[in-house]
């Protein structure tokens, strides 16, 4: 166990350490089908354990979080866990976010609200493709157009040499 959270630790882009005292089971398998749609996942591990599995890596700041009821959730995009905690807290007040840790850096409270308004990975890429896209539809776009203004006055031209 302590072996498989210590991956979790090394290969996750984000890890979000939250307290779920008095969740229902019902919110919490609610709280884990939110994470699996958005590529995280949800682990409640015992709180030794965790931080035994924490010592000597960059996320070890985190040892700090784990008392009490608390439950990690991680994902590989640096932004997808801390939108799923995020979206969960808002619907249960329950749900208290404690912090984290994002590529060896620790996280407070607001910072895993900041990194939850940063955009995905997904997202990310696509505006990407957008920036690369527009500019070669407008050079298109300015290719065509001469060439139709062209076929637009040959054809007038054509008209009246044909009215005369």
């Amino acid at each position: 166990m302590v072996e498989e959270l210590g991956q979790i630790f090394e290969s996750s882009g984000v890890v979000v350490v939250s307290r779920y005292e008095g969740l229902t089971v019902a919110e919490m398998t609610d709280l884990r089908a939110r994470a699996s749609a958005a590529e995280s996942q949800v682990r409640v591990a015992k709180n030794r354990l965790a931080k035994i599995a924490l010592e000597g890596t960059p996320s070890a700041s985190i040892a700090d979080f784990l008392e009490g009821m608390t439950v990690l959730t991680f994902s590989e995009d640096p932004v997808a866990a801390a939108k799923v905690v995020e979206d969960f807290a808002k619907d249960n007040k329950k749900f208290e976010i404690l912090g984290g840790t994002m590529g060896g850096e620790h996280l407070d409270r607001a910072g895993v609200e900041a990194v939850s308004k940063m955009p995905s990975r997904d997202e990310l890429i696509s505006q990407i493709v957008g920036c690369i896209g527009a500019p070669a539809s407008n050079i298109a776009g300015a290719i065509g157009a001469p060439a139709s203004n062209i076929a637009s006055i040959l054809s007038t031209i054509e008209e009246k040499a044909e009215a005369a």
